[in-house]
């Protein structure tokens, strides 16, 4: 079968999901253009600023496509082709896309507070509490192994560095010209399309060659002063031109497929348990952010709803957003399909998921003329932009999350709660934690549940969507069954986890995978005894 037909498939479903089912989800959620945002209401031009929705979209793209949708389909590619074809497709549309639209759309009717707030507002302050503490350990986690992967990838490949250094460059210009001199957004935006390929070009002239352990404070450096800064600095302008090397890359890789038509070799299923695990529930926390990613609420409730300008742009930026990323995931699984069995067994010990990739989409662009050096190094470039993107970003998360985990919640904080809770203190003690983890090389033994932990997020936050709907009096069907379904997930994973562990005599990874568990099963019960007495309100007429 030619691997064209999963990709026709899978645009006709996104694009026919995104002016159906899409529209639905935004009807029963009841947006209201005419409401301020908290971007304009709660204006400070350091977090909340209203953004046009171009540039917002860009960010919040490039925020949410990290590496994961990339990792997540070839790996799990040991499955069969067909098991992470269906769960891209079908839990984009139905699950994944309803909880990114729901945590943004949740999020600025909270005033933008992250989904802590929201569980604090909707099933009491203890909530609020372990997920904020959970959230921040795990986007310290994320900090320190985006950091190494960085870090190896401009080790490796010193022009990506140069061609990154000087990206940052251009995007603090384009910000200057289009927030402080007016400049048109039109106009301003070929220029910088145009520059960004000079600093492509530039980075192969001077390549800047340090040891991979002198990248990872300098990124992390980087990080912080990044996420200190206001988001019209660096944060909104890089984002915003790194997304058309995004959307140019995705266009790239669809004609590229067309053109070359590869043909679909691996098997459609293998088995239900490879040297990954059962089907159920590895593939489910395997394939995270190319379906469904715990991250994308804490990047739609952390960032993106303090720069959300209009209720109406919650659908393009939410909803649309996702499904692009569901595109990016099965062009990824085509970089595996077309290969035999043993071959991908093969390329993958050898290059790692990065170079299968890379390899697989140099190999479709030879089909519209693009050398194979150029266009593995094009997808290469492409990765770590994802990469470097989600690096800073987290850190601003990470910034928050811990603000929210500390502060008092009546009265006049201490001194140290309002040491902790400054923004540049915060976001030192993220980054601090994070290079100590990436440069003893502890992340290693923690990123082995960090599937599971990204899913369970993903899971919360359907459930705080869930309660919150239900004391609204709306009707959340269609956020209460992904949550139940992402729970069981996450939960049988934990415990598959715990029993792997547990054989192996990895006590950390064992401890770590019960807390987890016992944090699902608390927030679970102090939901139901919330939604409970919703329910025993509305019998009694309130």
């Amino acid at each position: 079968m030619s691997a064209i037909v999963l990709l026709v498939i899978a645009l006709v479903a996104f694009v026919t999901a995104y002016f159906t089912y899409g529209s639905y989800i935004v009807r029963k959620l009841g947006i209201d253009p005419k409401v301020k945002t908290p971007a304009h209401t709660m204006r400070d031009d350091v977090d909340y600023v209203p953004t046009r929705a171009p540039v917002l979209m860009g960010h919040h793209f490039a925020s949410i496509a990290g590496a994961a949708p990339i990792v997540g389909p070839i790996v799990a590619g040991a499955f069969g082709w067909l098991p992470g074809f269906l769960w891209i497709v079908l839990g984009g549309i139905f699950i994944g896309t309803v909880h990114d639209t729901t945590a943004l759309f949740a999020s600025v009717r909270h005033r933008a507070k992250t989904i802590s707030e929201i569980l604090k507002d909707n099933v009491g302050i203890s909530a609020k509490k372990l997920f904020a503490a959970f959230a921040w350990l795990t986007l310290i986690l994320i900090l320190a192994v985006f950091a190494y992967v960085i870090a190896k990838t401009f080790a490796a490949i010193p022009s990506v560095a140069t061609a990154s250094i000087l990206f940052i460059g251009l995007a603090i210009l384009f910000g200057y010209a289009i927030y402080r001199r007016g400049a048109p957004l039109l106009v301003t935006s070929i220029g910088g399309v145009v520059l960004l390929a000079l600093c492509v070009w530039l980075g192969v002239l001077f390549p800047i060659s340090l040891p991979l352990t002198a990248w990872i404070p300098i990124l992390l450096a980087y990080a912080f002063i990044a996420a200190s800064l206001p988001v019209w600095v660096i944060l909104q302008p890089r984002d915003y031109l790194n997304s058309f090397l995004l959307y140019g890359f995705l266009i790239a890789a669809v004609i590229a497929i067309l053109a070359s038509n590869p043909t679909i070799k691996m098997p459609a299923f293998t088995s239900f348990e490879t040297d990954l695990g059962f089907l159920f529930p590895i593939l489910f926390v395997t394939i995270a952010c190319g379906a469904i990613s715990g991250f994308h609420s804490l990047v739609s409730s952390g960032t993106t709803s303090k720069q959300l300008s209009s209720e109406a742009h919650v659908k393009p930026i939410g909803y649309g957003s996702m499904l692009l990323e569901c595109l990016l995931a099965v062009i990824a699984l085509t970089t595996v399909a077309y290969l035999l069995l043993g071959d991908y067994t093969a390329l993958l010990k050898e290059v790692g998921w990065g170079g299968v990739f890379s390899q697989g989409i140099g190999n479709f662009l030879t089909s519209i003329g693009i050398p194979l050096a150029a266009g593995t190094g094009f997808a290469g470039l492409v990765l770590s932009a994802f990469a470097l993107t989600t690096l800073d970003t987290a850190t601003r998360l990470c910034r928050f999350m811990l603000v929210e985990l500390t502060e008092k919640e009546e009265g006049k904080p201490s001194a140290i709660v309002a040491l902790v809770t400054n923004r540049y203190v915060a976001g030192i003690i993220g980054v601090a934690l994070a290079a100590w983890l990436a440069l003893s090389g502890g992340w290693k033994t923690l990123w082995p549940l960090f599937g599971s932990a990204n899913q369970l997020i993903a899971a919360l936050a359907l459930l705080s969507g869930t309660v919150w709907l239900a004391r609204m009096g709306k009707d959340n069907k269609f956020v209460l069954f992904p949550m139940i379904f992402m729970l069981a997930v996450t939960l049988t994973a934990l415990v598959v986890m715990f029993l792997k562990t547990i054989a192996a005599a990895n006590i950390v990874q064992s401890i770590v995978a019960v807390v987890l568990f016992v944090l699902a099963v608390v927030l679970v019960y102090l939901a139901i005894t919330r939604l409970r007495a919703v329910g025993k309100q509305k019998s009694a007429g309130f």
